[in-house]
């Protein structure tokens, strides 16, 4: 366990982001130290590699069996630590990459940003609102460069999309739909019994300010974003950029209204989040939802795709994938609608012919992955100009999927203040906008 007060940390660390800085030419090499390896991390190591203009210095992970491999991957010469502090303390890295479980994300954000790193950190931004909004203050009294890691807004067909929407494409948006569909009945991630940890991780510096818990093998890792205590579940993970693309496309930062139901209903492991739930949340004029189902791609939604724009005009599919997106025309009427709806001799209703399609069908497709989004952090840390998502953009995003999980968990509808971030009628909601953290960790 950590035993240096976090107070004495920053101001040990803090003394000015100039301090740790340095200007960097345009053909200069970008620095980089990568927080978490596993996984997400090694993904991004990858997405980030493919760019010439950037090393990586430091590798850090509680799980010490994922360090070797990501050295190797990093070209041999890389610093490991455990303590993610240590690689801070490295004053030739520029920016952090922080790719750990959601519960870390708020402690290494601001820690890194205090130590004059700018900061790549992955989605959903932070565990509560509170934090989200800290690291938002934090980035800009520090003047970091932040990209949070919601990477379609570097993606051409999705920025393409957008565009096409806010430009009327499909005419007003009046639902804006997301799925995520995995079909894990009946066993799930299973039962296993609590247990030791295995060989080379330090469950306690996993667990962080998180509550302190026996260790199981379903709590770690990956598998972490099945329990409320690390994660939100999918509503957080996935949803989180789902939900970003639609604020992107409705031009709206904050919901209006939220709610959410879900449950167990599918399966028997021994997760404490839901496998099925529905979220609604109401912005100006228009709703826009989440449905986690268990369902595999086809059988969720219209056509397997993950998210559905309807407007007056037609409606556009949008994919996770290299399927990219596709409009398909909606037919809008050329007269008024009858009270009846009188049958010809033929047999046919005079009001079907009566329309006709309000534009011609579209498509585009293109890839998605991360290293367009990496290249765009790495070239505004030379810049110093705003990246694709910046950290209140990610909180933004981020903070309509966290009110819907609390919505779930207070079993009722949210009227949300977005510029207060304070919940207009449920007191007891706006004590979990913030949690307290396991000593001897506290957020700076």
């Amino acid at each position: 366990m950590p035993t240096a007060n976090r107070r004495t940390f920053v101001a040990a660390t803090a003394l000015t982001a100039a301090s740790y800085s340095r200007v960097l030419g345009a053909n200069e090499t970008i620095c980089l130290g990568f927080i978490g390896v596993g996984n997400r991390g090694d993904q991004l190591l990858d997405a980030f590699l493919v760019h010439k203009d950037c090393s990586v210095a430091a590798l850090c992970d509680v799980y010490e069996p994922y360090l070797p491999a990501a050295n190797t991957k990093a070209g041999g010469e890389a610093k490991t630590f455990a303590d993610y502090r240590k690689l801070l303390d490295e004053k030739s890295i520029d920016a952090a990459v922080i790719a750990t479980p959601d519960h870390w994300h708020a402690l290494q954000c601001v820690d890194a940003c205090k130590a004059g790193k700018d900061v790549y950190v992955e989605k959903p931004l932070s565990l509560t609102i509170g934090e989200g909004r800290r690291m938002c203050q934090v980035a800009a009294e520090t003047k970091r460069v932040t990209q949070v890691g919601l990477h379609r807004r570097s993606t051409p067909y999705v920025m393409e999309a957008v565009k096409l929407i806010r430009e009327g494409a499909i005419g007003k948006v009046t639902l804006a739909k997301s799925y995520m569909h995995r079909n894990e009945s009946p066993m799930g991630i299973g039962n296993p019994a609590d247990g030791d940890p295995p060989a080379g991780l330090d469950w306690d510096r996993w667990l962080g300010p998180a509550p302190k818990a026996a260790y199981n093998r379903n709590k770690a890792l990956y598998k972490f974003r099945w329990f409320s205590h690390y994660s939100g579940g999918q509503i957080t993970n996935m949803g989180t950029h789902y939900l970003d693309v639609i604020q992107w496309a409705l031009g709206q930062n904050a919901p209006k209204t939220v709610a959410c139901l879900g449950g167990k209903y599918a399966v028997t492991d021994n997760r404490d989040i839901p496998d099925t739930l529905e979220a609604v949340w109401e912005y100006d004029g228009c709703l826009a939802t989440f449905t986690q189902v268990n369902a595999n791609g086809a059988g969720a939604n219209l056509r397997g795709w993950n998210m559905e724009f309807r407007g007056t005009l037609g409606t556009m599919l949008v994919s996770d994938g290299s399927q990219g997106y596709e409009i398909i025309p909606e037919n809008v009427r050329l007269e008024e609608l009858p009270a009846l709806s009188p049958i010809d001799r033929a047999g046919n209703t005079k009001q079907g012919r009566a329309t006709k399609a309000a534009r011609a069908a579209l498509a585009k497709k293109g890839p998605s992955d991360t290293a367009a989004h990496a290249r765009n952090f790495l070239d505004c840390v030379k810049s110093r100009a705003e990246t694709h998502c910046p950290i209140e953009t990610g909180h933004r995003s981020t903070t309509a999927t966290l009110l819907a999980k609390l919505a779930l968990e207070r079993r009722r509808s949210l009227d949300w203040d977005a510029r207060a971030e304070r919940v207009l009628n449920d007191e007891d909601a706006n004590k979990l906008l913030t949690y307290s953290y396991r000593k001897p960790w506290t957020l700076g």
